[in-house]
């Protein structure tokens, strides 16, 4: 009797163990369990007593990977921001004399605004000159314009460009740009940049006679900047789109003086010349600016 006692215990034990062992997850599905919910300590800790080659390692290594990856991808949404987030730039408004086509002291005002993200950037700049004398516009100039840059590395870059222009006083009610190319930061210290770009580009102008113009040209430029001392900064660019009938080279130099964190004074030249201008107009002005900068 004491022997078929012992023998039923002894099965009992035997088929519980057995169901235990049956019922205890194995090392993949704690795994899977872990990777479900997120448990990357769970994960680490697994990781410590698996071999390196294991197919379980590798699971986990690979889930790790991806979160990195996902985590990197969320960053750098996070730093582009949404459309209106994350721009920094300048506004200035002063006065102007110019000599040319009109010759005349005046208001000028504009806004350069940059947008920086981890593969693009983004570039957006309007002015305006205006003046009226005794009841009459005898200067009305005013130009805005969007480029996108896509960041291929810390040098390389392709741009896009939107512009529109207005210069009655040169002859044309509109003119629409539009360019794409390759752009390269020659110098790039922090002292120091220079970048130049080229490409295609397409203008309609609209002329204040009457009629419009339409045509491919090419587009060449160059933006320089040197911070000469905490406090001065000069400017350089330089823009030329060559095109059958009537090419446009443009020069702005510009030197600002900090007067605090956030308030620049900022005198500046521009020249622009047309080589082939409407009938009666100069091919050459000039504008000569004096303007407070505020930054934010």
């Amino acid at each position: 009797m004491k022997t078929l006692a012992t023998s039923t215990i002894a099965s009992s034990l035997l088929i519980s163990a057995t169901a235990m062992a049956q019922t205890a997850p194995s090392i993949e599905e704690i795994v899977e369990s872990a990777i479900a919910s997120g448990d990357t300590e769970a994960l680490d800790a697994i990781a410590k007593y698996v071999p390196a080659e294991s197919d379980t390692a590798i699971k986990i290594q690979s889930y790790k990977t991806a979160v990195a990856a996902e985590a990197a991808e969320a960053e750098a949404a996070k730093k582009q921001g949404g459309l209106f987030d994350n721009w920094e730039g300048s506004g200035q408004l002063g006065g102007f004399q110019s000599s040319g086509n009109t010759s005349s002291v005046g208001v000028t005002a504009g806004i350069n605004l940059t947008k920086e993200g981890e593969k693009w950037r983004y570039k957006f700049r309007t002015i305006a000159d205006y003046q009226r004398t005794n009841g009459t516009t005898d200067r009305e100039q005013f130009l805005v314009a969007l480029e996108p840059n896509y960041k291929f590395n810390d040098r390389l870059f392709a741009y896009g460009l939107a512009q529109y222009e207005r210069d009655r006083f040169q002859g044309f009610s509109a003119r629409y740009t539009l360019s794409g190319g390759l752009g390269y930061s020659v110098i790039k210290t922090d002292k120091m940049q220079l970048d130049v770009k080229a490409g295609p580009a397409w203008r309609k102008t609209n002329l204040i006679g009457g009629g419009s113009t339409s045509d491919i040209a090419g587009l060449a430029a160059a933006n320089y900047s040197w911070k000469i001392n905490p406090a001065i900064t000069f400017t350089q660019d330089l823009s030329a789109y060559v095109q059958s009938g009537n090419s446009t080279y443009t020069s702005l130099t510009g030197l600002d003086a900090k007067l605090s964190d956030k308030l620049s004074a900022r005198l500046s030249y521009q020249l622009e010349h047309e080589t082939n201008p409407p009938l009666g107009l100069k091919s050459t002005d000039t504008l000569t600016r004096a303007t407070l900068v505020f930054g934010f």
